[in-house]
């Protein structure tokens, strides 16, 4: 998006309708753990990759949707263990926070004022995006807005 790169390629996840044999992992074990790792404090993505290396009670999980059938957000909006600010878009900001920070400290950085526009702009089409749904209507991005939420979690 803000680069000069034509963007990036790869390989697509095979298709598959049901989990491998050698995972039989019961759902309702795979989403106590998820709701498990969640308190502990992972997000929706370290969720995933947890249950991928470690599983449940030592099997690993490949596919957390195909075996449960619900999407690891959709467990954690289930028994209320979300969070207040989709996980891309605190991680964003925390960049953005940092970028700032380091920006007042080193003003004749000119790559990082930069990167610091970029990212900032990312945030806001963001905030757009998610607006109304996961954040409130009147919601609007700003240095001190980001810090006080990211403070509070």
């Amino acid at each position: 998006m803000h680069t000069r790169r034509r963007g990036s390629s790869g390989s697509d996840k095979p298709s598959a309708d049901e989990p491998p044999e050698w995972s039989d992992v019961d759902p309702e074990d795979i989403e106590d753990r998820v709701v498990e790792l969640a308190e502990q404090g992972y997000e929706p993505s370290q969720i995933g990759m947890k249950l991928r290396d470690e599983g449940v009670t030592g099997t690993p999980v490949p596919d957390v949707k195909l075996a449960t059938g619900k999407k690891i957000t959709e467990i954690l909006e289930e028994n209320d263990a979300t969070s207040d600010i989709p996980e891309d878009l605190r991680n964003l900001m925390e960049r953005a926070v940092r970028l700032r920070e380091h920006v007042q400290e080193n003003p004749q950085d000119h790559q990082n004022k930069r990167a610091l526009q970029n990212t900032e702009s990312k945030v806001r089409r963001l905030v757009d995006y998610y607006r109304g749904d996961e954040l409130e209507p009147d919601f609007a991005y700003s240095y001190e807005v980001a810090t006080e939420l990211l403070e509070d979690e």
